[in-house]
C-alpha cells in the first residue's frame, strides 16, 4: 500500500470513530473499532473452522478461503454456524474465537522455541503463516491437544507451535 493510500484509510476510520490518530502518531482502536475488530476476527475463526468440520478442508489451505467467505455471510448464517459447531472455542489453528459478545478466552501458553529441547508440552496453537510447516506438523501427527517434546518437533515447528509446559 502507497504511504497516502494508508493516511487517506487512517483519516476514514477515524471519522467513523473506529480508530485513534494524531498525524505522525501512533493509531489506536477505540472502543467501537475494537468491537468490530473482534467481530471479523469472529467471523474468519468460524469460517474456518466450518470448513475444516463441514467440508473437509484441510487446515493448510482454509485461511484464503473464510478470507473471503467472511465477508459474505450474513449474521444469521453466521450464528447458524457456530451453533451447528457447538459454539467452538477455537479455531483448527487453536486461535481462540472471541464469543459473540466479543470476549476471548486465551490459552495460557509459550511459544514452544522458548522452551528447553527436552520440555514437554500440550499443543495449544499452530500458527497458519507458513502451510509448509503445517503440513510438516500435521505429517507427524501433531496436532491440537498433542502432547510433544520440543526437540522432536519437526523442523520450523518450534517457531509456529504454542504449548502450554507439562510435567
Amino acid at each position: 500500500m502507497v504511504p497516502s493510500t494508508v493516511t487517506e484509510m487512517v483519516k476514514k476510520l477515524a471519522a467513523l470513530g473506529l480508530v485513534r490518530h494524531a498525524p505522525y502518531g501512533a493509531i489506536t482502536l477505540t472502543d467501537e473499532g475494537l468491537s468490530q475488530a473482534l467481530r471479523m476476527v469472529r467471523r474468519h475463526r468460524l469460517v474456518e473452522t466450518w470448513l475444516v468440520e463441514g467440508f473437509g478442508y484441510t487446515w493448510d489451505e482454509v485461511h484464503d478461503e473464510a478470507e473471503v467467505l467472511e465477508h459474505a455471510l450474513s449474521d444469521r448464517l453466521l450464528e447458524a454456524i457456530d451453533a451447528q459447531l457447538g459454539h467452538p472455542l477455537r479455531d483448527p489453528h487453536g486461535d481462540p474465537i472471541p464469543d459473540s459478545s466479543g470476549r476471548v478466552v486465551q490459552p495460557d501458553a509459550v511459544l514452544a522455541s522458548q522452551l528447553a529441547a527436552d520440555a514437554a508440552g500440550r499443543v495449544a496453537r499452530i500458527s497458519d503463516r507458513d502451510p509448509e510447516v503445517l503440513r510438516r506438523i500435521d505429517a507427524d501427527g501433531i496436532g491440537l491437544d498433542t502432547v510433544v517434546v520440543v526437540g522432536e518437533l519437526p523442523q520450523g515447528a518450534a517457531e509456529a507451535v504454542w504449548v502450554v509446559p507439562v510435567g
